[in-house]
């Protein structure tokens, strides 16, 4: 199993992970945030040619919430907001910097 996926894990109860090639990496309960049920799309960030950190987008992902990992906390993104957002700006590379300002819906999580 993946690091990053054995870390954010701690911030999830009724853990369940994916049979199959389902476009989500973990899915489960924001621990002492929600009651909700979410399916997570869990990576590692890119530096890209310009230098900025973020991860490519996907139309195609099946998770509820993209989480981005940063020194002190996790980014947790909304998916649906997020590819009206690839399809508005043309782009299939996510910023995280641009996203947390430009986006409705992200949560904070301290690490």
């Amino acid at each position: 199993m993946d690091i990053i996926l054995d870390k954010f894990a701690k911030c999830l109860t009724q853990i369940r992970y994916p049979t199959k090639k389902e476009h989500w990496n973990i899915a489960g309960v924001l621990k002492n945030r929600s009651n909700q049920y979410l399916k997570f799309d869990v990576g590692d960030m890119s530096t890209f040619s310009d230098g900025l950190l973020g991860r490519k987008g996907r139309t195609s992902s099946n998770a509820d919430k993209m989480v981005f990992e940063t020194e002190k906390a996790w980014i947790i993104l909304d998916v649906p907001e997020m590819k009206q957002y690839l399809k508005k700006h043309k782009t299939k590379i996510l910023y995280l910097e641009k996203l947390k300002n430009d986006l409705e819906w992200n949560i904070s999580i301290a690490k």
